[in-house]
């Protein structure tokens, strides 16, 4: 009867060292949650300084080792998209990282239900 018990506990912990590892991805998460976050702060900065200037204005976008000539609006409408684009980023990141914890956490709940089960016994 002690056998299967110590089966079941020794799978709960195999299990539950797996979701430890995950919580190296939510670290992950959380410092790519942070850089997108500055991108998305910088793109914003740069979006309202850009939009100071007269509207003729032309700005040179920095593309690999070359320069290319836009036009002001093109250059902010690119400022915007990069900040969705960080935004729906950041929200799948919360997502995911939200679910790791839940993960981690049934597997704990999981573990401390079997050892008082085992020691109600």
């Amino acid at each position: 009867m002690v056998a299967p018990v110590d089966l079941e506990l020794k799978k709960a912990f195999t299990e539950l060292q797996a979701k430890v590892i995950d919580t190296q991805q939510v670290r992950l998460a959380d410092i790519q949650i942070e850089q997108l976050d500055r991108t998305k702060k910088h793109a914003h900065l740069t979006g309202t300084e850009i939009m100071t200037l007269i509207e003729e204005t032309n700005m040179y976008e920095g593309v690999g080792r070359m320069f290319i000539l836009q036009s002001r609006e093109v250059i902010h409408n690119q400022l915007l998209e990069k900040q969705k684009i960080a935004e729906e980023k950041i929200k799948e990141l919360g997502q995911k990282k939200s679910y790791l914890e839940r993960s981690v956490k049934e597997a704990e709940d999981n573990i401390r239900e079997m050892l008082m089960a085992r020691r109600a016994q």
